[in-house]
């Protein structure tokens, strides 16, 4: 009796389509509703980039005028004199005050935004968690202009107390001195813009730190891990990226902050050693100050000090990014 063997061998393997192939047979399944929005999405990004480019190349236009007839060095002239013959003027005072003022308010802002976030998210009841968080909600949407009234008429009349502590205590550093002056100073206007990129701080860090892992979390309580030690293990490595994120965003308001610095402000163009000492400006109370009375060749060096207040801006988001884009298990975006 013949005994018909069957053929265990495996079948060839089916060859896989190349990539190309892939977009192709993608790009010929898509729907319209999908082409025209891809369409749209692609637009938008490429309207951005076109803007952006428009910004950049208008600034710097009428920036080149304006540093082309200027008699002194741009860059490091602490004067601001448009209307004499040669002109003169510089952006070492600016660039100083605007790059202090940022600073010492993400001292003061980032901290205790990413302290409130973690309370409202892991600490504080729900009915209590709420009002809070609908408060700070309404924060970020006062006008600068009411936080700058606020800031002349209640903040510096109450700043004295504060600046005599600073000056008893921490005047030999000489950051701190204080020469019983008016409280209108860098460090005034550093707490008033603390104050004011506090609630978007403290919203985006909140988003984010609701999004860790609950199971993660669970896992270290069952273990025997503290509160505080969940949040420092798993909470706040998943939401770093977030919170620079967050930081940036709170500090390009800092940066590009007009009403509430000219209002708290009394700008000299001179950079004052101590902190607590009046005088000194930034870039965008500065153009706020002059443009309306600026002669043509004054508007345009205002242009330029806008160009590199522009500039700043793009070099601190392009830092983040690149902090963030480290820790792309933590981010999102980068996926």
């Amino acid at each position: 009796m013949d005994i018909t063997t069957k053929n265990t061998e495996a079948p060839p393997p089916t060859p896989q389509p190349t990539v190309a192939e892939q977009k192709r047979a993608a790009r010929g399944a898509t729907r319209p509703g999908d082409r025209i929005f891809l369409g749209l999405s692609r637009g938008s990004g490429i309207l951005l980039l076109v803007i952006m480019a428009a910004i950049a190349g208008f600034l710097t236009y009428r920036a080149s005028i304006a540093i082309g007839k200027d008699d002194a060095n741009f860059l490091t002239t602490f004067e601001w004199n448009t209307g004499v013959l040669p002109p003169k003027f510089g952006i070492a005072v600016l660039a100083f005050g605007t790059v202090v003022s940022s600073i010492i308010a993400m001292v003061i802002a980032v901290p205790i935004a990413v302290a409130i976030a973690l309370f409202l998210t892991h600490y504080a009841p729900r009915r209590l968690s709420g009002p809070i968080a609908y408060v700070i909600d309404l924060l970020a949407a006062v006008p600068s202009i009411v936080y700058g009234l606020w800031g002349a008429l209640i903040l510096v009349p109450n700043m004295t107390g504060l600046f005599g502590w600073l000056d008893k205590y921490l005047g030999w550093t000489g950051i701190f001195s204080w020469q019983e002056g008016a409280p209108r100073s860098m460090l005034t206007v550093g707490i008033l813009l603390a104050i004011m990129i506090l609630p978007i701080i403290t919203n985006v860090s909140r988003e984010v730190f609701r999004q860790a892992p609950q199971m993660i979390e669970e896992a270290a309580l069952a273990l025997g891990a503290t509160r505080w030690e969940v949040i420092r293990m798993a909470v706040l490595p998943f939401g770093r990226s977030g919170v620079i994120s967050a930081s940036m965003l709170g500090l390009g308001r800092a940066l590009g902050e007009t009403m509430a610095v000219a209002t708290v402000l009394s700008p000299t163009f001179d950079i004052q050693a101590s902190l607590l000492d009046p005088g000194g400006g930034t870039f965008a109370q500065n153009i706020a100050s002059k443009f309306s009375e600026a002669s043509e060749l004054g508007r345009d060096a205002l242009i330029a000090s806008g160009l590199v207040l522009f500039v700043i801006t793009l070099l601190v988001n392009g830092a983040a990014r690149m902090i963030i884009a480290r820790r792309k298990e933590y981010s999102g975006a980068n996926a």
